[in-house]
């Protein structure tokens, strides 16, 4: 076999594995959108579906995870090759994880539907989902690109999603020391809003990766955190 059919047979490798992981984001943006719009709507038939498609999610990250480890073996790629195949496999892990916080969002939706509304929370928690789709979707739009700018840009942005965090977490405390009736309601939406600000810190993960793709280093800037709560809601299960 000569170099160039390997070359071309290589390439249609990494053209798959960056289809698969386009795909799998599609299907994370659906479910982070369609999790938050549930929550405010109360609209359990949807946030039973988001719960249903998270299957297809993981369904992706093992395939992306075997297609890597087939292709490393066969193609015993080096330097910038091996580069992006780790990077495909990072992304899609980071991926998976957003899923499971959007499929436990979702979850909490159906215990919430039946409980006392909370001002505006549900609100205020999608403008905090909307923003990390957009957020997700500037970053595999830098992975596909190879768009170091638009990555930085992404990691940046993840203190905005903190500084939304923030505001809803002093809300709730308010309103649970306002009326004790509000406290249930009120710690399921914390760990929803702490989940969407979890689902932030992954996103700019792969923002982080698409910089190490493109440049073979990790970004040398701090990751601006703006999470001033000490309270760890990294959960993925009721």
């Amino acid at each position: 076999m000569d170099d160039t059919h390997i070359a071309s047979a290589f390439d249609r490798d990494l053209e798959a594995l960056q289809a698969q992981i386009m795909k799998m984001g599609g299907l994370v943006e659906d479910a982070i959108l369609k999790a938050a719009t549930s929550l405010e709507k109360r609209d359990e038939e949807m946030a039973e579906e988001v719960t249903r498609a998270d299957a297809a999610i993981d369904q992706l990250e093992e395939l992306i995870n075997t297609e890597v480890a087939r292709v490393i073996a066969m193609r015993q790629p080096i330097a910038v090759d091996l580069r992006i195949i780790l990077t495909a496999l990072k992304v899609s892990s980071n991926l998976e994880r957003i899923g499971d916080y959007a499929k436990n969002m979702a979850k909490r939706t159906t215990v919430l539907a039946g409980m006392q509304q909370v001002n505006g929370s549900a609100a205020s928690i999608r403008r905090m989902a909307k923003e990390v789709e957009r957020m997700l979707k500037d970053a595999l739009d830098a992975y596909i690109q190879r768009d170091v700018d638009l990555a930085h840009d992404v990691i940046l942005r993840d203190a905005d999603v903190d500084q939304m965090y923030n505001a809803l977490f002093r809300e709730f405390l308010t309103f649970m020391m306002e009326d004790p009736r509000n406290i249930t309601a009120c710690m399921h939406l914390h760990f929803i809003a702490k989940n969407t600000e979890r689902m932030g810190d992954h996103v700019t993960n792969i923002a982080e990766q698409v910089v190490y793709l493109v440049t073979g280093e990790t970004p040398d800037e701090k990751r601006p955190k703006e999470d001033q709560t000490s309270v760890d809601a990294d959960i993925t299960s009721l």
